[in-house]
């Protein structure tokens, strides 16, 4: 990790993490009108303009006729509506361009003139790496559902979020150190009880969060409409023989990935009680005692919205409010570890 502190950097950090972000809510936006398909090329250069003209509109419209989607969904779709999820697709690809330059333009700058020193660089050139690596697999995974399916692997979307997490998350931990400090971050201090339970608890949630990805690129959610009841039981008929071998059930059944989902979201929260009661036994700042209680609100609020996400067939503003708050619980996780450990590196120093 760097040590220098800059605030600056740390403002860049700031911005480009939260068009990260912004990304991420705005995928799921693409993927709830069911845009993320209209457009079949990847032109990162080329493609950052829309069609321009009449016969443009009718190639890109030709090559989209031509996928599963529209001959399997689609079929009556005109080339106007087809202009409309061509053009939120478009968007997204356009904001995850404008990212990246946000992101490499100035890293560059305070490259160059030492604002961030080369021996410091390793964690923004992994931020990098990330970014274009979740670019990448955005593709592939946009890929799987052009060929025989009408809808894009869940694996792949899971895999595409993870990469986005993992960048914010490594970016609000920099963020992090250039706003605190970055003092005994080369110090192996031991991991404090109250660490490894908020370490736990973020695990849980990431579980959960896959669970999630999974749940939507499978639209599970869609299996039921009643909670806590799914098809009139509490325990669905043939969870593990939607599919074989039985445990790939787990990962690749609608029915049980939905299941799953519901019930892991009240065994994290579950967990955050736990972990927030291990905390509260040591001596914290009254800031970091109320993230830990806002963090143990925002998964009850999380639970209600999956509720209302469910009862209300999947409705695309809800949808968006329950991602959008998974993605705040994540931040805070990381916040509380970063404190934490922290914490932990200046008992550490103070011992003789």
């Amino acid at each position: 990790m760097p040590r220098t502190q800059d605030r600056t950097v740390m403002k860049w950090i700031a911005v480009f993490g939260s068009l990260a972000v912004l990304l991420v809510v705005y995928g799921g936006f693409v993927r709830l009108t069911r845009s993320g398909l209209s457009i079949v090329e990847w032109n990162p250069v080329e493609g950052a303009i829309p069609p321009m003209t009449e016969e443009a509109w009718e190639t890109e419209f030709s090559k989209y006729q031509g996928t599963p989607e529209f001959r399997q969904i689609n079929s009556d779709m005109t080339q106007g509506e087809y202009q409309e999820i061509f053009l939120i697709e478009w968007l997204h690809r356009l904001l995850a361009r404008l990212a990246g330059l946000v992101f490499a333009i100035p890293f560059l700058v305070f490259l160059s003139t030492g604002r961030i020193p080369w021996k410091e660089s390793a964690a923004y050139f992994i931020m990098g790496f990330l970014f274009l690596s979740q670019a990448l697999m955005g593709w592939i995974m946009v890929s799987s559902g052009l060929v025989e399916r009408p809808s894009v692997s869940h694996y792949l979307l899971a895999a595409h979020l993870f990469l986005a997490l993992s960048l914010i998350g490594l970016s609000v931990w920099t963020l992090l150190g250039h706003h605190y400090g970055f003092s005994g971050m080369g110090r192996r201090a031991r991991w404090s009880v109250a660490s490894k339970a908020a370490l736990a608890a973020l695990a849980v949630l990431l579980v959960q969060i896959a669970y999630g990805a999974f749940t939507a690129g499978l639209k599970a959610g869609h299996v039921s409409n009643t909670w806590p009841m799914m098809l009139g039981r509490w325990i669905p008929q043939g969870l593990l023989r939607q599919t074989e071998p039985p445990p790939l059930n787990l990962i690749a059944a609608p029915l049980t990935v939905a299941f799953i989902h519901r019930w892991l979201a009240v065994a994290g929260l579950v967990v955050a009680i736990v972990a927030g009661g291990l905390i509260g036994q040591v001596r914290l700042d009254p800031g970091l005692r109320g993230v830990v209680r806002l963090i143990c609100a925002m998964g009850v609020l999380q639970i209600g919205l999956g509720i209302a996400v469910v009862a209300s067939g999947v409705e695309i503003a809800l949808s968006l409010l329950h991602q959008f708050n998974a993605i705040c619980l994540f931040v805070l996780a990381v916040y509380l570890l970063h404190r934490l450990r922290s914490r932990d590196r200046s008992s550490l120093q103070a011992a003789p």
